[in-house]
């Protein structure tokens, strides 16, 4: 059997994990049962909801087109809050603007190769969206459907649950997946993912979240100030295309070196080829621990100016630390700011882009009868 993330199953710690194991600061407890309201409606008439959560200090605002989060609030080191993902006030500006802004990332997080790729000796042609590759599950992926949510409340924890049922060739896709998704707002203030999915056939999958964070607050300019940290002594090479080439390269000695902590902006500039294919930093990083069974504390953002943290902890094996660079000032966003190079950056935990077709890459394969499962925490601190 394949040992990779479908086949460990996390215990009830994995769903659980209090703030002091990620080093995370605790908040008073004080959730309420989610709050839902219209947010617009597609061209079609569908309606798309907004889901308002508050509990530990954090405040959540995530809407059912995409799973999208459409703000996330936490106060700075006076208790003064701010939001803190970038995003749009408007359904319409989701549908014909966003870049994957807050969303919910599927069936395959990152890029895929010239969208190809053969599973037990049948090739399979993907929805092509980023020049001659597939991006974030092609062209109407997971961000683009309108997720079925409940609202719960747990104990003292509140949260959703986001279903989507993928048919079987969607986006090229092979086998009819059904993806569920739990977002919780712990006590202590922690934003925590759990994704599932199932299917009937043999697939590939990789969900992520794709928060777009500047922890000064949405809109107020560049991040090569926030100071990050991540454990990881190796990241993955990419050609032109942005395509991992294989090798699991040392950051030592490179731009790519965050294992003691340093400004996002310290060595963007640099004249490094990796940075220049990637016009800034838009890389996966190889996590020292590994795939585990439960998530592990692997990077730490913090903005000097607020005193804001972001501490994230995941079970997956790689990073993607995407540094905003394809933020042109075309784009306003929900404060009525321009949004340009730089103003925020994601930090999306996955499995390895392009992994159907790189042998030596932790597997992606999801077989009927396995359940796909994965966690990530977000813990805020000032």
């Amino acid at each position: 059997m394949e040992l990779n993330r479908r086949t460990i199953v996390a215990g009830a710690a994995a769903a659980g994990i209090a703030a002091t194991t990620l080093g995370g600061t605790a908040h008073a407890s004080g959730g309420r049962a989610p709050v839902k309201e219209l947010f617009g409606k597609l061209a079609d008439g569908t309606k798309v909801h907004r889901w308002s959560l508050a509990n530990g200090g954090t405040r959540l605002k995530v809407l059912s087109y995409g799973g999208i989060v459409q703000s996330l609030e936490i106060p700075d080191r006076h208790g003064r809050y701010k939001n803190v993902s970038l995003g749009f006030d408007t359904i319409e500006d989701y549908v014909a603007k966003s870049p994957y802004f807050g969303a919910l990332i599927g069936r395959y997080g990152n890029r895929i190769a010239k969208g190809q790729f053969t599973l037990d000796g049948k090739s399979y042609q993907l929805s092509v969206n980023d020049g001659v590759n597939s991006l974030h599950g092609g062209a109407k992926g997971f961000d683009k459907h309108v997720w079925d949510v409940e609202g719960f409340t747990s104990g003292s924890d509140v949260g959703l649950v986001l279903h989507y049922t993928s048919v079987d060739g969607e986006m090229g896709y092979p086998g009819t997946l059904k993806a569920k998704v739990t977002y919780t707002l712990t006590r202590h203030g922690d934003w925590r993912i759990d994704y599932e999915a199932t299917t009937d056939k043999a697939t590939v999958v990789n969900l992520t979240s794709h928060v777009y964070w500047n922890l000064a607050g949405e809109g107020s300019g560049s991040v090569y100030d926030h100071e990050l940290r991540i454990a990881a002594s190796r990241y993955t090479p990419v050609d032109s295309g942005l395509i991992p080439t294989g090798e699991r390269a040392e950051v030592a000695g490179t731009p790519f070196d965050f294992r003691r902590t340093k400004t996002v902006g310290e060595d963007i500039r640099v004249a490094h080829q990796q940075l220049l294919y990637g016009k800034g930093i838009d890389h996966n990083w190889v996590l020292d621990k590994g795939i585990t069974a439960e998530p592990e504390h692997i990077a730490t953002l913090r903005d000097p100016s607020s005193g804001r943290t972001l501490k994230i902890a995941t079970d997956q094996p790689g990073l993607q630390f995407y540094s905003g660079n394809f933020l042109d000032g075309t784009l306003v966003g929900s404060g009525g700011h321009i949004y340009r190079q730089g103003d925020a950056l994601c930090l999306e935990t996955q499995h390895f882009p392009d992994s159907p077709n790189q042998p030596k890459f932790p597997s992606t394969v999801l077989r009927p009868g396995q359940t796909y499962r994965s966690t990530t925490v977000h813990s805020f601190g000032s």
